[in-house]
């Protein structure tokens, strides 16, 4: 793996080589394993190691990127001649700030909780072999089929610039993702988690083959409006379509649904909403493309929307936009992607404020009269970018739910549904917890039930 040590002395190496007014490195490095399996069976093991270095040059407001993986002089000095040869054909950029200094970061107080342990980065084929075996042997129990995925990680990120900022950040991640399959049914389960004494795999298989046993046979009923009780990774696929609005340059694009809806209630009361690198539920790095750290903030408050997040030069142009009186607090808030691109800046690490009165997801159920359970839901596309209204099919477990019970599993449908009255109609919400997903980015979300909710087609499965 990639040290700090080393990586000090390659940029060391890359200053060397370079003529440029500032220049600016980021390393990232990935140790990763994976064991898949089908069939009830191991089909494929696989490690791959994969450490660069991209390379930024700036001369006098034109800017340019290079990549390379390998660290010997030659190459270094050749990845600082392509980045500052194509910095030297670009156009002027009157938005390019200098590079980030180390007083610009503004450290938190907050410590960051720990996201490297040396179990998951010491896991074996042999573990996760294991694991395999009894997530197979539940499947086998219940005369079912497994599929999925077993994989751990070790990885680093860091940005160091020219003007003395250092940022560097290691952490281990494990993740489990199963699919049961039945004649006519199936089911499905997936965490991670930086910890891999946070995974249970026996519990992960069983609740995926309870699923698929609990849908079996599944009953056809007409599509329309239904009361919906969304399990986490139904949520957190359809409200992942919202963060990258929550961007300052979004807004100075028009590209944004919270276009003139900034410090209006959008949502349901019941809705609050953070940015929280910090949160114990939360992983990833605590710092942005350009090495500024990441601020906590609330972007929802009951509903309201509050206030977006920047990257350096996006804050800089807000500033001077006509929006600036209309959209909240303008600063540098550490959530930018590295320079160039044309994304600016999202945030990546959602918390869904907890609150007093939550239901599990059985207490949903059991207080409900009539309504449909989601397991999750997949192949989710945009349909209107303002209204945010989302098509999509459920998928893995959807079950009609009477009189208080789990009567029986339906057969599929899609939908066709606003994100805005989604989150404007939830009736109740479960604790938030991690939740990992096949359409977003992780992020710490509750179960909701949900009314009203647009089924517009049953498929054939």
């Amino acid at each position: 793996m990639l040290t700090r040590e080393q990586a000090e002395e390659i940029f060391s190496r890359l200053q060397k080589h370079s003529t440029a007014d500032e220049l600016e490195c980021l390393f990232y490095g990935t140790h990763s394993a994976l064991t898949r399996f089908a069939n009830n069976t191991i089909h494929q093991n696989m490690a791959e190691d994969n450490f660069g270095v991209s390379v930024r040059t700036v001369f006098s407001g034109r800017t340019a990127r290079a990549t390379t993986n390998k660290f010997d002089d030659e190459s270094l000095r050749e990845v600082v001649r392509a980045s500052e040869s194509l910095a030297k054909v670009q156009e002027n950029d009157p938005d390019l700030l200098p590079l980030a200094g180390p007083s610009e970061r503004r450290l938190s107080h907050a410590a960051l909780p720990g996201r490297y342990f040396a179990a998951t980065r010491e896991l074996t084929p042999a573990e996760r072999a294991d694991a395999v075996s009894r997530i197979v042997a539940v499947a086998e129990k219940q005369k079912l089929t497994a599929a999925g995925i077993f994989s751990s990680a070790e990885s680093v990120e860091a940005v160091f610039n020219s003007r003395g900022l250092r940022a560097w950040h290691a952490q281990t991640g494990a993740e489990i993702s199963i699919t049961m399959l039945a004649e006519d049914s199936s089911g499905w389960q997936k965490a991670n988690s930086p910890d891999v004494a946070c995974l249970n795999p026996v519990s992960l298989a069983e609740i995926a083959a309870n699923k698929a046993l609990s849908s079996a046979r599944p009953r056809e009923i007409p599509p329309g409006q239904y009361t919906v009780i969304l399990e986490p990774a139904a949520v957190l696929d359809t409200v992942g379509f919202a963060f990258f609005d929550f961007s300052g340059l979004a807004i100075l694009d028009q590209r944004s649904f919270l276009n003139n809806r900034i410090g209006q209630k959008l949502f349901g009361e019941n809705i609050s909403i953070w940015d929280d690198v910090r949160h114990p539920l939360q992983s990833g790095s605590p710092f942005d493309g350009e090495g500024m750290c990441r601020e906590r903030l609330q972007l929802v408050e009951q509903g309201v929307v509050k206030r977006l997040v920047y990257a350096r030069a996006s804050a800089e142009k807000m500033k001077k936009s006509e929006h600036a009186s209309t959209v909240g607090p303008i600063e540098a808030t550490g959530h930018g992607f590295p320079i160039p691109n044309e994304m600016g800046e999202a945030p990546m690490n959602i918390v869904f404020e907890g609150r007093g009165d939550t239901q599990t997801v059985e207490q949903m159920i059991a207080t409900s009269e009539r309504a449909i359970l989601v397991t999750r839901l997949w192949y989710i596309r945009e349909v209107d970018p303002y209204e945010k209204i989302l098509t999509g099919m459920t998928r893995d477990g959807t079950f009609l739910v009477e009189h208080g019970k789990v009567i029986c599993g339906l057969r599929n449908f899609r939908f066709n549904q606003s994100l805005i009255d989604m989150l404007s109609q939830v009736e109740s919400m479960s604790q938030p917890v991690r939740t990992s997903g096949e359409e977003s980015f992780d992020m710490v979300v509750p179960a909701m039930k949900v009314k009203g909710f647009n089924f517009t087609e049953v498929t054939k499965f």
